[in-house]
């Protein structure tokens, strides 16, 4: 009995746990929000340019986040594996799309080095909690990320990049 009342709790605060982190104001099926920031360059990068014809992940992370760095490799290693392979209908593959929700450039440009963030498409506003992107997205907390199809919708949304890969391998041409 006492077997059965532990795992009754444990999935009942998994439950909530879960609710808790839910991201309620992006759905699947739905237009991506349109995305429009400086990269560390100063250049401003629109989502709408990346995403044309292409699969994207878009990853909200932080450098002073310990979780979204910890999940880094994950990020790089789909990349890796992801971004030369052919995709039913996106003809330009699969990217990433990295928001940050830094606050200090300097820090954030050298936690893309650190990390070994490859790919070319990275933003910011740097306004830390208060980024634009991060209240289009009903983004409070990171890591998070949503993966977008070629057309602009979003097919997916993630509290670890892990979960992510499902969707992209059912896209993949066979």
């Amino acid at each position: 009995m006492k077997k059965i009342i532990a795992v009754l709790s444990f999935s009942i605060f998994s439950i909530f746990a879960n609710a808790q982190y839910a991201n309620t104001k992006i759905q699947v099926g739905q237009k991506a929000p349109a995305l429009e920031f400086p990269n560390p360059d100063g250049t401003v990068l629109k989502l709408s340019d990346i995403n044309e014809k292409r699969i994207v992940l878009i990853d909200f992370w932080a450098s002073w986040c310990g979780p979204c760095r910890m999940a880094s490799p994950s990020v790089v290693k789909m990349y890796n594996d992801y971004s030369k392979k052919k995709f039913t209908n996106a003809k330009k593959g699969f990217t990433v799309l990295s928001v940050s929700l830094d606050k200090d450039a300097a820090a954030w440009k050298a936690a893309i080095e650190a990390d070994k963030l490859a790919w070319p498409y990275h933003m910011s506003d740097l306004k830390y909690w208060s980024s634009a992107a991060a209240a289009l997205y009903g983004v409070a907390f990171v890591p998070q990320c949503f993966l977008v199809d070629e057309t602009g919708m979003i097919i997916g949304k993630y509290n670890h990049i892990s979960e992510a890969e499902v969707d992209l391998k059912k896209l993949l041409k066979k």
